[in-house]
């Protein structure tokens, strides 16, 4: 597992990330696509969240949906089509779905949080990372925790990762029942990946809260957390210690950032 050293965590901090990019006023209803991945730079984003998902043909492709039509004019499922199928589709009708190589190429100094949306994502994606050699640049994020061990298993130590669903509910145990080495005899569930990428409440029942925040912190783990679009709850979150926030509203998270002498700047 790639540790506290890596190079995606040199970056600006606490981690801002763009939630799909700067979905916002004229690019609204443009998620996941290019110009909106771009504005979020030009805003001075350094960090991004984006989803990949792989075509027939093993191209891999900047959407989120397993189908095309809510982002796009096509329809049809994502892994049925080619590539030359999917380039067609133009999301909010204005602008071609991205590859993944075309946002690495485009974007060369962006740090990308990668949701691997599916099993046959995988393959593809370690392919893309071999032969771009953009490792130190990308996160690999997933809810499946068996995805995640494949893409580690085959990477080794140059790949970080964030948790999966299980591991995310190990380290919640973990911060309810107290570190190990402070409890030895209670049973201490594995905590892979680096990053803990969560939501304030599941269930109407908090995840993120302080003894969370000390527990990864403990075991030297990041804690994200989504979506976050109130400014309220950014200072919030900010002042509990947290070491990055997703966000749909990027406009509003430089803001709090601004403010709290926090924000780096940083253009393309």
């Amino acid at each position: 597992m790639a540790g506290p050293e890596h190079p995606y965590l040199c970056g600006p901090y606490p981690r801002a990330y763009a939630h799909r990019g700067w979905h916002l006023g004229e690019l609204a209803g443009m998620e996941n696509s290019l110009s909106a991945l771009r504005r979020a730079v030009a805003e001075g984003y350094r960090y991004l969240e984006t989803d990949v998902r792989a075509t027939r043909d093993g191209v891999l492709v900047v959407q989120h949906d397993p189908t095309l039509q809510r982002t796009t004019d096509r329809t049809g499922t994502i892994s049925e089509l080619d590539w030359a199928q999917v380039r067609g589709g133009r999301i909010g009708g204005r602008e071609p779905v991205c590859r993944l190589e075309d946002l690495l190429e485009e974007l060369p100094r962006t740090l990308l949080n990668i949701d691997v949306k599916a099993g046959d994502a995988v393959e593809p994606m370690l392919w893309l990372l071999r032969r771009t050699g953009a490792w130190d640049r990308v996160c690999l994020a997933s809810f499946s925790g068996a995805r995640l061990q494949r893409l580690r298993r085959a990477a080794g130590e140059r790949l970080l990762t964030s948790m999966g669903t299980a591991s995310a509910a190990a380290l919640r145990l973990r911060s309810i029942i107290c570190h190990p080495r402070e409890l030895p005899w209670l049973p201490a569930p594995p905590v892979r990946g680096t990053l803990a990428q969560l939501p304030r409440y599941r269930w109407r029942l908090p995840v993120v809260d302080p003894a969370l925040i000390r527990c990864a912190h403990r075991l030297g783990r990041e804690v994200h957390v989504w979506t976050i679009d109130r400014p309220d709850e950014m200072v919030e979150l900010l002042e509990l210690g947290v070491d990055g926030l997703v966000t749909d509203r990027p406009d509003l998270l430089r803001d709090v950032l601004v403010k709290r002498g926090s924000w780096p700047g940083a253009g393309p």
